[in-house]
């Protein structure tokens, strides 16, 4: 199948950029890789040169299992929503110190790897880039291969944006290490807006490239034209929001309607199976796996310890309490039926696709968080793996693989990059915020609520209004997708949401009924202005001979 070879081929064809510095110190032929010469003869290795470019190397513990890390943290053992108001790490995994305000250069957890794998990764593009008319292949596939590396270039530059501000642009230069680096250009970090504006203009050449859709099954998980404009939308959404300030409200709504006008993408009507297969409408963007390849599989890693699960990302209180009640209601509205001591009736339907709570039906049992002796509580197997929280991951896990010994047989789901709802939670906020609350808002935001069984919301409602609305649209139905750390960022409200304890429930019995009681499932939570931005590691800036300059605070 061609799928598993492209996989399998992943840290030979990575290593093929680096064999002529090898050669410079020893005149040995390597047999572990495929030489540079080899890849540029041949077109389709040159082709799965590129597709490799969709993943990385590993450069952290538990970072890629199994198959190389593709794009952000998805299928790792520690979910980037274990950073945020979302979830905590039950087992830390260098998660707790970003939670409590502890990142420095010199500890950066988890958070401390794109910086280098995505320079490495702009580096690759730009080989291939340099070298690709020189390979004997058709123009149709060259126009696309060079329309995936100008995506894949503008994905990498769009998570350095997103992490660390303005950063260094490389443009289509391949640097080696017999290279001046005392160049100062090459270690001068543009503004923010200098650095949107260079990953917009390389969308826009991908735009213009890539096919709309890839029909064959083995190149599914590979960029399309929609993909490019979705990835377009969130950085103009990301420019014009208040903590990068370098673009239009206007412009970011008119990418977000570009998606929209390709009458492609359509919300499925299942949110909960929408993770669980390369199928529908609405998945613009994915990574694909393939049995064989092994990885880190959602059931096991994050299930109840009773069901012999390892409780990883364990949602926070905070996050359920976002849930409305199915009436429409905020939780925290008097008239809208909730209850403190039976608080999961009658919620938001993507309340229950995304978290197990106590007594929710699961894998023909029921989850028991209860104190004394419920089997997924502490008083359970396996303790050590009980949630800190009081909840355990319901999203993304597929019932059909088991929990107990999944390997080769278990993670097949993909990892979504981009949706359409995303897509159109991107429209609703620019299109309000530069024209107001008009009909499209509307509409974007109340196809979404319709598939979640919730009333439309009520007319009339100002600006200010819909712009709490829709933020709270993107909290629970974009919910560990990756999107919370950086949303609460660029509106400017991280130092409200990530200073709130993190919380979680306790479930106990009394009198034959439960009793839930609020605490704080991990203590120290903190953040400061300055970790709106990470941290460039200390080991990059050294490497600069300290020419590159350290985000404020730091």
């Amino acid at each position: 199948m061609k799928t598993k070879n492209i996989l399998s081929i992943g840290i030979i064809a990575l290593a093929a950029t680096f064999a002529s510095c090898k050669k410079n110190y020893l005149d040995i032929v390597p047999t572990d890789r495929v030489p540079d010469v080899a890849v540029l003869a041949d077109s389709a290795l040159l082709e799965d040169y590129v597709i490799n470019r969709y993943m990385s190397v590993k450069l952290q513990d538990k970072e890629g299992e199994g198959t190389n890390p593709g794009f952000g943290r998805g299928f790792e053992y520690a979910l980037w929503s274990a950073l945020t108001d979302e979830s905590i790490y039950n087992n830390d995994d260098n998660t707790w110190l970003v939670q409590r305000g502890q990142l420095a250069p010199e500890n950066t957890g988890i958070a401390g790897t794109i910086w280098g794998r995505s320079y490495r990764s702009i580096r690759e593009c730009n080989y291939a880039l340099n070298h690709i008319d020189s390979v004997v292949m058709s123009a149709g596939h060259r126009t696309q291969l060079r329309g995936e590396l100008h995506f894949i270039r503008a994905f990498r530059y769009q998570d350095l944006i997103r992490n660390y501000g303005g950063v260094v642009l490389m443009g289509d230069k391949v640097y080696n290490l017999e290279d001046n680096l005392g160049d100062d250009a090459l270690f001068t970090r543009a503004s923010i807006k200098q650095s949107i504006d260079y990953a917009v203009s390389e969308l826009d050449s991908a735009i213009q490239q890539l096919p709309l859709a890839n029909d064959d099954s083995w190149q599914l998980g590979r960029a399309t034209k929609g993909a490019a404009l979705a990835l377009k939308s969130r950085l103009l959404l990301y420019a014009a929001s208040p903590l990068y300030n370098a673009g239009t409200w206007a412009a970011a709504a008119a990418a977000a309607k570009a998606v929209m006008d390709l009458g492609k993408y359509s919300l499925d009507a299942d949110y909960a199976k929408l993770f669980l297969s390369y199928t529908g409408n609405e998945i613009i963007f994915a990574r694909q796996y393939a049995i064989g390849a092994r990885h880190v599989c959602l059931e096991i890693s994050n299930g109840p310890n009773g069901y012999n699960g390892w409780a990883g990302n364990t949602p926070l209180q905070n996050l359920v309490d976002a849930y409305q009640m199915s009436n429409g209601k905020d939780i925290t509205d008097p008239t809208s039926g909730y209850n403190a001591q039976n608080p999961y009736a009658n919620r938001d339907a993507r309340f229950y696709a995304t978290i197990l709570y106590n007594g929710a039906t699961y894998r023909n049992s029921t989850v028991q968080i209860y104190t004394p002796g419920g089997k997924d509580s502490k008083d359970g197997p396996s303790n050590w793996n009980t949630t800190k929280t009081g909840y355990y991951l319901r999203k993304f896990m597929d019932d059909k693989y088991p929990i107990d010994n999944p390997w080769n047989v278990a993670g097949l789901q993909p990892w979504i990059y981009f949706r359409y709802a995303e897509v159109l939670l991107n429209y609703a906020e620019a299109q309000n915020e530069a024209t107001g609350p008009d009909g499209t808002v509307y509409s974007a935001i109340n196809l979404i609520r319709q598939r979640a069984k919730q009333p439309a919301l009520p007319a009339g409602l100002s600006q200010a209004q819909m712009r709490d609305a829709i933020r709270k649209e993107r909290q629970v139905e974009l919910a560990f997708e990756e999107h919370r750390f950086y949303d609460v960022r660029r509106w400017k409200i991280a130092d409200v949401t990530e200073n709130v304890p993190a919380y979680g429930v306790d479930v106990t019995t009394s009198g034959g009924s439960y009793v839930y009681t609020r605490k704080v499932a991990l203590s120290g939570r903190a953040f400061a202005a300055k970790h709106y931005w990470l941290p460039i590691p200390r080991t990059e800036i050294q490497a600069s001979n300290n020419k590159i300059t350290q985000n404020a605070g730091y």
